[in-house]
């Protein structure tokens, strides 16, 4: 077969496979369901009030490459996963090395979640505190902004006993999206080396392949035995602030305070 039948025969598969999955395994969550995401981020990681650990993958080898006209470009995978490994929200489409702070503002999820557009649940108190409310927050690492909705790590340098466990508190919940690439990118090998099809062709084949990982999560296969796959390295230690980014400076110290304490303290940190 010709090239042209080959990349038809694919973008078909592919665009199938997705409008056929992404209802019953990439749904838009409901208020319940973020609250169900929350407690497995309290169960598995000790971080309440979470709905989600947001990255895109980092290495050369996890990055979505398409080759064209001799030369190589990237499309940014942008995801949110849940304790189990799946993917909850994904933005698919930029290109280049783009921040990832400035990705996140200009995809979708960010102005989903910045204009409270995804039916998450209110403030509430943080597991057997009466202080105030913390708003139900996504984590990621040091590359995205700060905000009330959005949790980062302190800077590393100079960290006190309070900041450190604050990191060490987010890394566990971080770690799952981490685990969550590292599982997509060996199933579906086909993201190890540079995909040559078009840019538009290269998103059908990830949409595809993020729905087959979904429902092989779902129905398949078993998460711990999966979940044995090396964390993707860390970013920088940039901090970016806007008048968000303030405000997020007191949530994460809501946070942390509450890391500290007694009460928001777990054995084996201890």
């Amino acid at each position: 077969m010709g090239t042209s039948t080959i990349t038809g025969v694919v973008r078909a598969t592919c665009s199938a496979i997705w409008m056929r999955l992404k209802a019953s395994v990439l749904p838009h969550p409901t208020r319940q369901q973020w609250l169900d995401i929350a407690q497995g981020f309290l169960e598995r990681a000790q971080f309440p009030n979470c709905i989600g650990a947001l990255s895109r993958p980092l290495s050369q080898q996890q990055s979505s490459q398409y080759y064209n006209y001799k030369q190589f470009f990237s499309v940014v995978l942008l995801a949110l996963a849940d304790t189990n490994y799946r993917f909850i929200i994904v933005d698919i489409g930029s290109y280049g090395s783009t921040a990832d702070a400035r990705i996140f503002r200009a995809s979708r999820m960010g102005r989903w979640l910045q204009s409270n557009q995804l039916d998450v649940p209110q403030p509430a108190n943080l597991p057997g505190s009466t202080g105030p409310p913390a708003p139900y927050v996504v984590v990621g690492d040091e590359g995205f902004s700060l905000s009330s909705q959005l949790m980062r790590p302190f800077p590393r340098r100079g960290l006190d006993a309070k900041r450190h466990t604050f990191n060490y508190r987010l890394s566990r919940a971080r770690r799952f999206v981490e685990c969550a690439f590292g599982i997509f990118t060996h199933k579906w090998r086909v993201f190890l080396s540079p995909i040559q099809l078009a840019p538009q062709n290269v998103n059908v084949v990830i949409k595809a392949c993020l729905v087959l990982h979904n429902y092989i999560s779902t129905y398949e296969a078993t998460p711990d035995e999966d979940a044995q796959v090396e964390s993707l390295p860390s970013g920088s230690d940039t901090i970016q602030l806007g008048r968000s980014g303030l405000a997020g400076l007191r949530v994460r110290e809501l946070f942390a305070d509450y890391f500290l304490s007694l009460i928001g303290s777990f054995p084996s940190h201890q």
